[in-house]
């Protein structure tokens, strides 16, 4: 059984997506909630993000929606070290605040400003041993940064009861058709 659920992803700019209006949003989060949901259903009480920008935060906005239905449903940022949205302009900055304020736990991994590579490594490593499954939003032709947590969640795999889940292009475009098709 699945109880704790770390999601994450690809960054916005990696799927080419610099605004929130993007066509592609709404099918992401579709996927999301379509898993959430199945896992709710199956025992899932909690979801860790780190609040990276892109899928972890349309997660959480999933996450916040699905609380009306599923109140019992909770989620944690944990972020790699202190202050990771210094540097984002207002409206990054702002979005992020909104995902902490309904975040049930908040807490930084080394609480430390950033000093290097070393700490997002830490991070991946603590949220595969502080959880029972990834739900990954990753495609094997685009790698981008979620390959280095799903390489470690594959090697994590080996050795513990650990599930992978992985909602690939081909995934997000049946989604797409879909929603196309609801039209």
């Amino acid at each position: 059984m699945i109880k704790r659920l770390v999601i994450t992803g690809y960054k916005p700019h990696e799927l080419g997506i610099f605004n929130q209006n993007h066509p592609g949003i709404p099918i992401i989060k579709t996927a999301i909630q379509r898993k959430l949901i199945e896992l709710i259903d199956d025992g899932l009480e909690w979801v860790i993000l780190s609040g990276q920008l892109g899928v972890e935060t349309w997660a959480a906005e999933v996450i916040i929606e699905l609380q009306e239905s599923y109140p019992d449903l909770k989620y944690a940022i944990i972020t790699p070290f202190l202050d990771q949205e210094k540097n984002w302009n207002e409206e990054k900055q702002e979005k992020y605040e909104e995902i902490l304020m309904y975040a049930e736990f908040y807490k930084s991994i080394t609480n430390k400003p950033y000093e290097g590579p070393w700490q997002f490594i830490e991070k991946n490593k603590f949220f595969l041993r502080n959880s029972d499954g990834i739900l990954l939003i990753y495609d094997e032709e685009k790698e981008g940064s979620p390959k280095y947590i799903k390489q470690l969640a594959e090697s994590y795999a080996k050795n513990n009861d650990y599930a992978i889940f992985i909602v690939n292009s081909y995934d997000l475009s049946v989604i797409a058709e879909e929603i196309y098709h609801q039209w």
